[in-house]
């Protein structure tokens, strides 16, 4: 068992050797393990003894790197993505863990030399996507343990099964590289195979009485609809859907550990909104006819992974979203049952903007719920006293600012129990009457609906003043107003072109030359100069002095205002319409994608 375990056991220190004709990965933890050879000819791989001998002609790049992502495949050239630099966010039951702070994309394209000159013009324009791909946020990995499950989980591995490489542990949901390995896979190179998860990792410690308390919440985003606000909306035909995150907080204390799942994502049945530089685009639901039986076999997938389940459905019950809202409630009459129930609330009816205290109503409705199903919770001898039986399924619109309210306030009602139940707590006591505790609990879970917020719709959450204050601010109102602003304008000019590199990285388009693809078009005239940062500055300064004009407007000038700021919004949507065209390389060339599979 040692040695296989001594096999799989992933190197944590490597060496990049970055040669004119290959790249050779070289373990630095003084184990004498082989060395990873790639050639930069055509990305063929092997094992060898030790770094060949430099000359005159053969002087290599050396640098550090932390491990090794994957391997991408384009039209002709191969891509090697590696972890250039990574620092430690904190351990998840007692293993180190990290967070990737850049990634490198290595081309081993050299064969392009002999590719036909439309076929170079495609590779250029695809290898771009890749340079996106280097700035994604939010990837953390382990050397030891397997970050795609849950403590629950974990705790419920067979010997057999934790004996195999952290790869062949990991929920391919959660596996952020999961596609990208698949060439390292094929060659078995276990020890080099490093899984990355997507999403969130903060903790803190804090003293209750003499007692220690450490306190973990950690983010896992689904690879399988992953992607961008407006470009990812409702399921696909098999019931994934976008923006579904499990979220997983941990305390541990005196040798006690216990943890609370709860998932968000977006309403399972087929809807979208097509981006057209309106502010909120139309709200429409694609194959209705087909939504009882993606909603089935999304729920179905949710009971076999959490076991029951309550989907918590926090949209308007009017206007755009009321009509999701009631396709949503009249879905799950089919469905709905002893396992699966179905409880709407209207958050900005109920709380507005200001009185989110009045979730408090939301609880008393699903406290019942929380307490049959509980949480997971083991002993100093990792004995399981507890096992949380279901999950809460959180969702509004993006799945992002009401539900990060939402989930925070259910957080804290469940971390107060599982406290009183290792005895950190008195019975009446609250995490609110440790005011150290309250401040870093909430920024915990600030930061946490930022980091999501960040991934999905480029901005960080709204609402996130009350949720690290527990109380509105001005300056947060002021934020939101702001984000709000950034969003709109990621989503008609950026979020594009980042949804095609997520699909490229994510395997859910495979590249190919089709004998009728239109040649890349070459811009001129006014598209030319076009460009993102020109546009945004238009749109905020048109958007600004349209509101200015409308407050200054008094009876005598209420009509010359009214057509100044009529003609600043004009400019501002031709201008934003002029560079549309350019927010994503692929919108109208959808043959230069295979779907995968």
């Amino acid at each position: 068992m040692e040695a296989a375990e001594s096999r799989n056991k992933l190197h944590s220190r490597l060496r990049l050797w970055e040669f004119p004709d290959q790249y050779v990965i070289e373990p630095a933890d003084g184990s004498g393990a082989p060395c990873l050879d790639i050639s930069r000819v055509d990305a063929s791989m092997k094992l060898i003894d030790k770094v060949s001998a430099c000359d005159s002609l053969r002087v290599p790049k050396i640098h550090p790197i932390s491990g090794v992502v994957g391997m991408l495949k384009l039209l002709a050239g191969s891509y090697l993505v590696v972890v250039t630099e990574s620092e430690r966010a904190g351990s998840f039951l007692g293993h180190p863990i990290f967070k990737i702070t850049s990634l490198k994309v290595l081309p081993c394209d050299h064969s392009l030399k002999n590719s036909p000159e439309e076929q170079k013009k495609m590779e250029t324009e695809f290898s771009r996507l890749l340079s996106v791909a280097e700035k994604t946020t939010g990837l953390y990995f382990s050397y030891e343990v397997n970050l795609t499950l849950s403590s629950q989980r974990l705790h419920d591995l067979g010997a057999e099964s934790k004996s195999l490489p952290l790869w062949r542990q990991a929920e391919p949901r959660f596996l952020w590289n999961n596609y990208m390995l698949e060439v390292l896979i094929d060659n078995k190179l276990d020890q080099f195979l490093l899984p990355v998860i997507q999403g969130s990792f903060n903790s803190f410690e804090t003293a209750i009485g003499k007692d220690i308390v450490d306190i973990t919440l950690i983010a896992r985003r689904c690879t399988r609809r992953n992607g961008t606000r407006m470009w990812r909306r409702g399921a696909d035909p098999d019931g994934y859907v976008a923006n579904f995150v499990e979220t997983e907080q941990i305390v541990q204390m005196n040798g006690y550990s216990s943890s609370f799942v709860q998932v968000r994502g977006s309403m399972p049945f087929m809807w979208e909104q097509i981006v057209d530089l309106t502010y909120k685009p139309k709200f429409e639901i694609v194959q209705p006819e087909e939504a009882t039986r993606i909603a089935e076999r999304h729920f179905l997938d949710l009971r076999k992974k959490y076991g029951s389940v309550l989907a918590v459905d926090l949209v308007n019950k009017h206007g755009g979203e009321g009509r999701l809202s009631e396709k949503f409630a009249s879905i799950m009459q089919h469905i709905t049952g002893d396992e699966i129930r179905y409880l709407h609330f209207d958050f900005h009816r109920i709380c507005g903007h200001i009185h989110f205290e009045r979730l408090s109503i939301l609880y008393e409705q699903i406290e019942g719920f929380l307490e049959q199903n509980g949480y997971f919770l083991v002993n100093e001898k990792s004995d399981k006293m507890k096992e949380q039986l279901g999950v809460v399924r959180t969702n509004c619109i993006d799945c992002l600012d009401r539900t990060n309210v939402t989930q925070s306030m259910i957080g804290r009602k469940m971390l107060e129990l599982q406290l009183k139940r290792i005895g950190a707590f008195g019975a009446e006591e609250t995490i609110s009457s440790h005011l150290n505790f309250d401040e870093r609990y909430k920024i915990l879970w600030a930061n946490h609906g930022d980091d999501v917020s960040i991934q999905y719709s480029g901005t960080p959450a709204l609402k996130g003043d009350f949720v690290r204050y527990g109380h509105r601010t001005t300056q947060g109102v002021l934020k939101d107003g702001w984000s709000s602003l950034v969003r709109y304008y990621l989503n008609n000019f950026a979020d594009g072109t980042k949804q095609d590199a997520i699909d490229l990285l994510q395997g859910h388009y495979i590249v190919a030359m089709s004998r009728d693809m239109a040649p890349v078009p070459q811009k001129g005239g006014l598209e030319a100069v076009a460009n993102f940062p020109v546009a945004l500055a238009v749109v905020l300064f048109s958007f600004w002095f349209a509101t200015i004009s409308l407050r200054q407007a008094g009876s005598d000038y209420k009509h010359k205002h009214l057509f100044f700021t009529l003609l600043w919004t004009g400019i501002c949507v031709g201008v934003a319409a002029l560079v549309r065209a350019n927010g994503r390389i692929f919108c109208n060339r959808p043959r230069l994608h295979k779907p995968r599979g």
